[in-house]
């Protein structure tokens, strides 16, 4: 059976699990309405991706 041969320290242990960061999503210009999304996403503003409209967008009620 496998026994490790000296103690693992508290340091070297916290430090493999010192790099687990989160990180900004990327955002991009949607090229139709020129509003800010996701990438590889479809644009929640018009419903565009890739130039073709994939969903559509009902319009907001104004009160």
């Amino acid at each position: 059976m496998a026994v490790p041969k000296h103690k693992t320290s508290k340091q070297r242990t916290n430090t493999r699990y010192a790099n687990w960061k989160l990180s900004n999503p990327s955002i991009s210009e949607c090229p139709q309405c020129h509003e800010t999304k996701l990438n590889h996403r479809v644009c929640k503003h018009c419903g565009y991706y890739d130039g073709v409209q994939k969903i559509t967008i009902k319009a907001e009620k104004e009160e």
